[in-house]
């Protein structure tokens, strides 16, 4: 995990980084050729000897990570869920053609905290459209844990139209979950809320430039137990053009350009935790053909994201960093290079002395040294 967060996500890795007096240090290992850490092989097999079993209490020990790092039981927390490409370029076992990415790939559910971005959970699933099934298994796990740590925390689950089922409305409904789901057009819905266009297109009309209207109403699909509030919202540009929107929601008195604005549109934060974890972190990479074991890299490159996004949210605070995104702390607080004085009794890293962050590493030293006090 240290050595994904350095950047080195590959196995092979492992065989060049094994004798670095960092990496052992980090792990608890006095530097030497004596401490060597594991090699790629070794590495390898751990990945591929991981079992189900396993996998369950690791997506566990995962979500009371997530819950410990509350001081106290939140007043909410937004279950932001969206799966996102990995293209694979071999015969791992699950991995689909997706026509709209053109590609062989697997689509791992990511799961994230909207408000604070902590990561959750991320499930390795097949590259396709999930199912109210896939979903579910997912969401309730979640909400199980959740709920067993704190009982009077609302809980909201938020995500795009692929997970608009009306097995997942039920479920929330029975389990005090509130959703505010994105849904696709439909001719039934257009004709619905025409009445919101046209009232666009006149406010277009008459002030000349682009214009938002937002309505509300009540629909129900062939495949719905019930009706259920729906948000429209429609905007017509600079040139004329009409982009219509609709979500689907369990909130029943707030207002509908708040719901949009404020609470369905603040989902796209989960596309920059994707980001930070995909990219930052390189977790796309499906290099296993097991699912078993490509799910333990995911759950690995996971538990990196919760060691940068503790490092940024806790000890980066009031720093210059304290926005930065993964690769950028990466780049210009951790790959600082030192030089490594090893005795019997002790280790000592000798910084450069004239460095652009090295008020961040005082300010780390200090926090160090009142941790241990």
């Amino acid at each position: 995990m240290y050595q994904i967060c350095q950047g080195y996500e590959d196995a092979d890795d492992c065989d060049h980084l094994r004798l670095d007096p960092a990496l052992q240090a980090a792990v608890g290992r006095h530097p030497g050729p004596d401490s060597a850490l594991a090699s790629q092989p070794t590495m390898t097999r751990l990945e591929n000897q991981i079992t189900r079993k396993d996998l369950v209490r690791l997506g566990y020990a995962l979500g009371d990570i997530f819950l410990d790092s509350f001081a106290a039981q939140p007043e909410a927390i937004v279950i932001d869920m969206d799966p996102t490409a990995v293209h694979g370029y071999g015969a791992q076992q699950l991995l689909l053609f997706n026509k709209y990415e053109d590609e062989y790939c697997l689509m791992p559910f990511h799961v994230y905290d909207g408000l604070t971005g902590k990561l959750i959970t991320a499930v390795i699933r097949p590259g396709k459209t999930p199912s109210a099934g896939e979903i579910l298994a997912v969401l309730k796990r979640i909400v199980k844990q959740i709920r067993a740590r704190f009982p009077k925390t609302m809980l909201i689950f938020r995500a795009d139209s692929h997970h608009c089922k009306p097995e997942v409305h039920a479920w929330c409904d029975a389990n005090r979950v509130k959703f505010i789901v994105g849904l696709s057009q439909n001719k039934a819905l257009n004709r619905q809320f025409d009445f919101a266009v046209e009232q666009a297109k006149l406010k277009y009309r008459r002030l000349r430039s682009p214009c938002r209207v937002f309505a509300s109403g009540y629909y129900a699909a062939g495949t719905w137990a019930k009706p259920r509030r729906v948000i429209c919202r429609v905007v017509i540009d600079a040139g004329g053009n009409v982009d219509i929107r609709y979500i689907v929601t369990s909130f029943e008195q707030t207002g509908a350009k708040y719901l949009y604005d404020e609470i369905y549109c603040d989902r796209g934060n989960a596309e920059r935790f994707i980001k930070e974890h995909k990219v930052g972190l390189k977790s796309d990479r499906a290099s296993c053909y097991k699912a078993t074991a490509n799910q333990f890299r995911l759950f690995l490159h996971s538990a990196a994201y919760m060691l940068m996004h503790a490092l940024r949210e806790r000890m980066l605070a009031g720093t210059e960093l304290a926005d930065a995104q993964f690769d950028t702390i990466r780049l210009r607080l951790l790959k600082c290079a030192a030089r490594v004085e090893v005795s019997v009794r002790r280790i000592i890293f000798h910084l450069p002395q004239h460095f652009p962050l090295k008020n961040v590493y005082l300010k780390l030293d200090q926090l160090f040294a009142f941790m241990r006090a």
